[in-house]
């Protein structure tokens, strides 16, 4: 990535950056250490580079590292400190990648909120009273601040795109089971997976480059060999078919975003895309129905601790948890039958199209509220996110612009299964043109 004699300024302008904000906006839970950065970097100028030599990474505080603590931000895991790290962490440090500290997060990533016992209320770099999403706020925040080139984090059901479209970066939720989950904590078994929060199109193409593919340690990894990303990032989008949903996904968006949403698609049909309008059937039902087979997993992994220490769970997400429990055997059952059904309408909607495009979020970043309910707060917000991530199929939030008071937001860009490279190749067509962007 970077050349090695540009590493150093590099990262002392991102340490400093660390050490003067990172108090504030409680991006990072755990920062690096100057020296060990430092001294990585200059080990790495004595080897033969690497596809993400000199990239700076920080990693969601619920991917396990042997360097630093993993907590989840639970006050319970406080103490916690792997042995090994998490396959994705090994494969990025293969790959030359240096690891810029471990970022907060929404405790046990269950919520938009971005603070947790441990780490406190992570917040916006634009506007420190705001929130910067979550469950991967922290990831987002340090990308957005200029802590690091990148970061890893994890969507159950929109914990790497929200804070992205809030941030103002882009947000790869790959399909599920191409991206190793071993040594990261689980949430739901059946949704969660890793993502990556970048600046750029290329960085995240390279990232997913670098971690994707088959884990013999992981039993949600898919098996698959992942989709070539970089093979055709600059063809441009000549040719595709770009599919925009007449309904539900705009429905209770703000027209700011919408408007900027659509502004992006014409940019892609003045660049050779079609755009035709769809009808995606049960969209409406989709969320409710994620979020019972989500809410479902969660509470069952904390069931335990629910009942004997449920004081050991800040009160936002222990009061999340427990409504949980206001579903039946029968609910999971009809959201499974659902979802099997769902993916099936999603897999003859991918016949007539190549990627769908909506708005991510609703809203842009909205100020900090201890005081809401972190259920009503999600469910506003994730409206959009949880319908692809119950599917198991890749999405892509990607800046759009910016509202009247500057805040980011962003446009969210679906395909089929293993078609990472086409979201990749659409977002790169829009990086030189979209404002903020170039």
């Amino acid at each position: 990535m970077a050349h090695s004699a540009s590493w150093h300024a590099k990262l002392e302008r991102q340490l400093t950056a660390i050490e003067q904000h990172n108090s504030h906006l409680n991006a990072l839970i755990t920062p690096p250490r100057r020296q060990e950065v430092l001294a990585r970097a200059q080990a790495l100028a004595g080897l033969s580079p690497g596809l993400l030599q000199g990239l700076t990474v920080s990693l969601k505080d619920n991917i396990d590292t042997s360097f630093a603590p993993t907590t989840a931000g639970a006050s319970f895991w406080k103490q916690r400190q792997p042995t090994e790290n998490a396959v994705v962490v090994t494969r990025l440090l293969q790959a030359g990648a240096i690891m810029m500290g471990k970022a907060s997060m929404t405790e046990l990533a269950w919520g938009v909120s971005g603070y947790s016992a441990l780490g406190g209320q992570c917040r916006h770099p634009l506007d420190p009273q705001r929130i910067a999403g979550g469950s991967s706020g922290g990831s987002a925040a340090s990308v957005a601040a200029g802590f690091c080139d990148a970061s890893l984090g994890t969507d159950t059901g929109g914990s790497v795109r929200i804070p992205a479209a809030f941030c103002g970066l882009l947000g790869l939720r790959p399909t599920f089971g191409t991206i190793s989950n071993q040594g990261v904590l689980p949430l739901s078994h059946s949704h969660d997976t890793v993502g990556i929060l970048a600046r750029r199109p290329l960085d995240v193409a390279t990232i997913y480059t670098v971690i994707a593919g088959p884990c013999a340690q992981d039993p949600s990894s898919n098996g698959q060999p992942a989709a070539n990303v970089l093979a055709n990032m600059h063809t441009g989008v000549a040719g595709l078919t770009l599919g925009i949903p007449t309904h539900y996904y705009f429905d209770y968006c703000g027209p700011e975003i919408a408007r900027a949403v659509m502004a992006a698609a014409k940019q892609l049909e003045s660049q050779g895309a079609r755009l035709i309008d769809i009808h995606v059937t049960g969209a409406e039902q989709a969320q409710e129905m994620a979020m019972c087979m989500m809410a479902s997993e969660v509470t069952a992994r904390y069931a335990k601790r629910l009942e004997t220490e449920p004081e050991s769970i800040s009160a936002s997400i222990r009061e999340r948890m427990l409504q949980a429990f206001s579903y039946t055997g029968l609910d999971y059952a009809h959201a499974m039958q659902f979802k099997q059904q769902w993916q099936w309408q999603l897999r003859q909607q991918y016949q007539a199209i190549d990627v769908m495009l909506m708005p991510t979020t609703t809203c842009t970043a909205p100020l900090i509220n201890n005081k809401g309910s972190l259920l009503e707060a999600t469910r506003d917000v994730a409206r959009n996110t949880y319908l692809s991530a119950m599917a198991g199929i890749p999405s892509l939030s990607v800046p759009c612009g910016v509202d009247a008071n500057g805040l980011p937001m962003g446009m969210m860009l679906e395909a089929a299964w293993g078609r990472e490279d086409l979201l990749l190749r659409v977002a790169n067509g829009l990086d030189a043109v979209l404002p903020g962007n170039a």
